[in-house]
């Protein structure tokens, strides 16, 4: 371990694997979040393009990555003080419930509009808007560690606490409290029996936590080369174990229900974190290989990744309905959803900049 890490801080500053795995990680969601509503219509997606676009790249990939790196970023933040984080989570939350409100509306208005389908206040009365995606959970994973660092936790016992909310989400998850309304409220620590939740904070803070702690360890390594050596056995092991998961739920239920991914058991779980550690890996392997303009391209999209992340799911929906709009007779197929995925990475990272712009000259 000591010929390993340093005492002191030695990859300060930005680390363009980091940026890579963060970059790919959201441009895998909006693939995923495009196939998913590309199937609200007629399609032709095949079996292996949703295992492997769907749910590999689009969930081992995806939604660990960000988290583990979103932890690592707090060592890196010059705005990790407790009170400065718990006020950033209840930033993030609010955000999370903003961009319900236009995700669910504006599509559903345009449905109504153009194919007299949909309503204003779409399902179970509306309650919906409250669903809990990615940057609700962030928002109250904040919060959490937030008061965990006023609370002064050593990192063992970081890990401990997200080990036993692991344990408790697994044990907890598709409770019913036999209201919608409850079940919404209680969906944002567990996952509960109508999946109000995407990502219950019980069943996820182990990443951000994980991702915490080894970021002590990552910006004080000494050589990367010898932390990421054997990364092809961490992503290959971990995606086995995924995929016989996969075979063995698909043959108790006939489907793949999501969640068994988004309350995920703390074996997956603990896979999932062995894939993160390959994948950082593998963005390390990735840096030394591409031209610099390429590496600028994942520092962009790095920073940009929250405006990023709000802005494709208001362009999927709306540029979906729109397509179908003008092609009453379209079948959604893999070439399809391929390109109406890296148009949105592109069409997002626009409107995100487009932002950041409005944002700074607003500030002056």
């Amino acid at each position: 371990m000591k010929e390993l890490f340093s005492k002191d801080r030695i990859n300060t500053g930005r680390q363009i694997e980091l940026d890579i795995a963060k970059s790919l990680s959201i441009i895998f969601m909006i693939f995923i979040h495009t196939i998913t509503i590309a199937m609200l219509f007629d399609n032709t997606i095949s079996d292996p393009y949703y295992v492997i676009v769907g749910s590999i790249l689009g969930g081992l990939f995806s939604a660990p990555v960000f988290m583990f790196c979103m932890g690592i970023g707090i060592i890196y933040s010059r705005h990790s003080q407790p009170n400065a984080m718990i006020k950033r989570g209840v930033k993030l939350f609010l955000l999370g419930l903003l961009v319900n409100v236009l995700s669910f509306i504006i599509p559903h208005f345009l449905l109504q509009s153009i194919f007299n389908a949909g309503n204003l206040m779409p399902i179970f009365g509306g309650l919906i808007l409250f669903y809990v995606d990615i940057l609700e959970f962030a928002g109250l994973a904040f919060i959490v560690l937030g008061i965990f660092k006023k609370m002064n936790l050593s990192n063992k016992q970081l890990l401990l606490a997200g080990i036993i909310f692991s344990v408790l989400g697994f044990l907890l998850r598709f409770s019913d409290f036999g209201s919608i309304a409850l079940n919404i409220f209680f969906g944002y620590f567990i996952g509960t029996f109508y999946k109000f939740t995407a990502f219950p904070l019980f069943s996820w803070i182990i990443f951000p936590i994980a991702g915490y702690v080894y970021g002590h360890y990552f910006i004080r390594t000494k050589d990367k080369s010898k932390l990421f050596r054997f990364w092809p056995i961490f992503i290959i092991v971990s995606i086995i174990y995924f995929l016989v998961y996969m075979v063995l739920i698909y043959d108790a239920f006939g489907t793949f229900p999501e969640g068994y991914y988004f309350y995920m058991s703390p074996l997956l779980t603990l896979f999932c974190l062995l894939l993160v550690h390959g994948d950082l890996g593998f963005s390390f392997w990735l840096s030394k290989r591409i031209p610099e303009n390429l590496k600028n391209k994942f520092v962009l999209v790095s920073k940009n990744v929250t405006a990023i992340y709000v802005a494709q799911w208001l362009l999927i929906p709306i540029t979906v309905i729109l397509i179908k709009y003008v092609n009453k007779s379209i079948v959604f197929n893999d070439l399809y959803v391929t390109l109406i995925a890296l148009f949105i990475v592109i069409a997002s990272t626009i409107c995100a900049l487009s932002f950041n712009k409005i944002k700074v000259k607003l500030n002056r």
